[in-house]
């Protein structure tokens, strides 16, 4: 059931099930049905999908210690490289739609607001992970130095929690949750380093 086969034939429609989000959301704002200020709903949608899809990057490697599930780590590179698409497309809400490519106020915006400055990093250090996430870039940079790059993801993530949590004003039940799944996964992580026998069985 969880063989590497099933995994490679089910990718194709993890594909389009992920995509499928970004392209009803550009739909409904087309449409103008994504409520009375869409430009920040479709940009808090891209940004929502894009944490959760790096916060289910790390809790797939953690599954992959599964020795059933193994297999399951063929789809860690699309959906981290789908989160990276995710954030392109918050970051560029934010650039194009929302301040209209203002540079000036743009980069005191980022400076002036601590959460959007937190984001802002976020998006900077999966820049490096995007770009060498194929087979190509780990045989050039050699694995000690490419695994050595995509540590990245770990401040990025965390940037990414606060982010969310500084920008939801209300109940912040929701970033709680995600903060508090990203602790426990960077704790099993802690955990492994200090173990170096096999911890999941």
């Amino acid at each position: 059931m969880f063989s590497t086969k099933n995994f490679n034939r089910s990718k194709p429609y993890i594909f389009l099930l992920l995509l499928f989000p970004s392209l009803l959301w550009i739909l409904q704002f087309i449409t103008g049905n994504l409520g009375v200020n869409p430009i920040e709903r479709i940009m808090d949608e891209f940004g929502l999908m894009a944490l959760r899809l790096i916060i289910l990057t790390l809790t797939i490697t953690t599954l992959a210690n599964i020795k059933k599930l193994k297999s399951i780590v063929l789809f860690r590179r699309m959906i981290g490289l789908f989160a990276f698409y995710y954030v392109t497309l918050h970051f560029s809400t934010y650039i194009f739609l929302d301040h209209f490519l203002d540079i000036n106020f743009i980069f005191k915006d980022i400076i002036k607001r601590p959460f959007i400055t937190f984001g802002f990093i976020s998006f900077l250090c999966l820049i490096p992970l995007a770009l060498t996430s194929t087979n190509q870039m780990v045989k050039r940079l050699g694995f000690k130095v490419w695994k050595k790059i995509h540590y990245l993801i770990y401040p990025a993530v965390i940037l990414s929690s606060f982010h969310f949590y500084m920008l939801v004003r209300a109940d912040k039940t929701e970033p709680m949750i995600y903060m508090g799944i990203i602790v426990l996964l960077l704790l099993q992580r802690i955990a492994k380093k200090l173990n170096p026998l096999e911890l999941v069985r």
